[in-house]
């Protein structure tokens, strides 16, 4: 059935909120589009004068189609290269949706993302309505095809799972970009104890080149074993150079509402670290270096002004 103009644009006007709901269910921007046109296309094949809450019924359709999704992800993820990560997003994305209080930035912060990946569909999608975009339990329980009662149950534990592996702490962009030049300083000195300084004693290093990439498939654990890891990281070289591929413009910026790190090569964003700072000092680095989770992040860096690199390496 072909859609009127205002079918048209009413659907359009939910893309926003459609997007940023997905993303956070998902992980993934691309995967997240996806959804999106795949409930466009419900929505074309719907009676759609017949539905009277439509904001509702593609939230409905598009958590569902993105449910299914995460039972089949989990499959392929089982033998995915490395580490998996989710696809981080730079500061001015659309698809980071509202970020108005706490809970909303929280829920797409790298950290909590990463650590979503612990929770079950159910659990994943309980958390992302409820503390992203303030469902009340009752429309939760009718998307999901649940009491209220299981999806305040279900929201608990999601909340335990995320509190458990999180200690994350607030902090502002001055600050943010302060705390990634003191780390960039300490990384380019080649000496390891100004780094030790600046982590945490459990400080953990990730990173997920998706098998296109070098990343190490185990994460570096502990302030000295993180700091050894960074300092040669940083370190100019042939083996630098050859995995990038050329000169390499280093950035801080911002990933998913938090302080991060932006590695440029010709135009093209090669890796993002995002930081994860509590109390203490850094407690946490996820890199993402798989090319097809920089696409949009790519996108988005051509898009903007985003200054001069604090400095060039490799």
């Amino acid at each position: 059935m072909a859609l009127t103009r205002a079918q048209v644009d009413r659907f359009e006007a939910a893309m926003p909120r459609l997007e940023a709901i997905a993303y956070r269910l998902l992980g993934s921007a691309s995967d997240a589009e996806d959804a999106v046109q795949d409930t466009f296309l419900r929505w074309q094949a719907a009676d759609v004068d017949r539905i009277e809450v439509p904001e509702a019924w593609l939230t409905k359709v598009l958590t569902n189609l993105c449910l299914n999704q995460l039972t089949s992800a989990r499959a392929r993820r089982e033998t995915y290269v490395g580490q998996w990560l989710p696809e981080p997003l730079l500061a001015g994305d659309p698809m980071l949706g509202p970020a108005d209080t706490a809970e909303q930035r929280e829920s797409v912060s790298y950290a909590v993302l990463a650590l979503m990946e612990r929770l079950s569909p159910n659990e994943r999608a309980v958390y992302v309505l409820r503390e992203a975009f303030d469902h009340p339990h009752r429309k939760i329980a009718e998307i999901l095809g649940i009491s209220e009662s299981a999806s305040q149950q279900i929201l608990h534990r999601a909340k335990k799972h995320i509190a458990d592996g999180t200690a994350r702490t607030e902090i502002d962009e001055a600050a943010a970009r302060r705390i990634v030049e003191e780390f960039l300083a300490a990384a380019t000195s080649g000496r390891t104890e100004p780094l030790v300084e600046l982590l945490t004693a459990d400080a953990v290093a990730i990173g997920d080149g998706g098998g296109k990439v070098p990343a190490r498939a185990k994460a570096f654990s502990g302030a000295l074993a993180v700091a050894r890891f960074m300092r040669g990281l940083f370190k100019p070289g042939k083996a630098q150079r050859a995995i990038v591929g050329g000169p390499a413009e280093i950035h801080v910026a911002t990933a998913n509402g938090g302080p991060a790190v932006v590695v440029v090569v010709d135009g093209r964003v090669f890796g993002v670290m995002c930081l994860e700072i509590d109390a203490e000092g850094i407690a946490a680095f996820r890199s993402q270096a798989n090319p097809d989770k920089l696409v949009r992040a790519t996108r988005q860096w051509a898009a903007t002004d985003h200054g001069e690199p604090l400095f060039r390496a490799f």
